[in-house]
């Protein structure tokens, strides 16, 4: 394995300790949450901050992949180019990092990213959070065996 090869598969490390923080906090947020249908600003912030954090970590991680593959990206959308690429085979250079099951749902976490970035509001719609409760732990599922999958493949091609 070459250089790059083993700093992006310590990326993946680093981010896969990063996510599992988040997720185990999330997790500790929605045993309070079930026990408690207590919808407060502070529960829908800190919700919120989980949600973006998470994506941004992942997103993250598959730029430095773009970075280490191909690294064409439009400069006026690259956020929504960079998921899109991460679902193909690319033959001779290398295969889809996430599913397009995991990018459909993360399109949704993209989304509220931009929203949350840009709307500077505390006006939190609880509908629209709860249904992101449910993405997020589809996603929850659904990422580490995508990451799992792309590091084996850098492991078999010595990168």
């Amino acid at each position: 394995m070459n250089v790059d090869g083993a700093v992006l598969l310590s990326e993946f490390e680093k981010t896969k300790t990063a996510m599992t923080r988040i997720a185990d906090l999330y997790g500790d947020l929605k045993v309070k949450m079930d026990a408690s249908d207590a919808r407060t600003l502070e529960r829908a912030v800190f919700l919120s901050e989980l949600f973006v954090n998470y994506y941004t970590c992942l997103e993250t991680l598959l730029f430095r992949v773009s970075q280490a593959f191909e690294n064409a990206l439009p400069v006026d959308r690259w956020h929504s180019e960079l998921m899109r690429k991460m679902t193909l085979d690319v033959p001779g250079v290398r295969i889809a990092a996430i599913s397009d099951a995991t990018w459909m749902v993360l399109e949704e976490f993209r989304k509220f990213r931009h929203f949350k970035r840009y709307y500077c509001s505390m006006d939190y719609d609880w509908k629209r959070l709860n249904y992101l409760r449910d993405q997020f732990d589809r996603l929850l599922e659904m990422v580490p065996s995508d990451m799992e999958r792309f590091e084996q493949y850098l492991r078999e091609i010595s990168f």
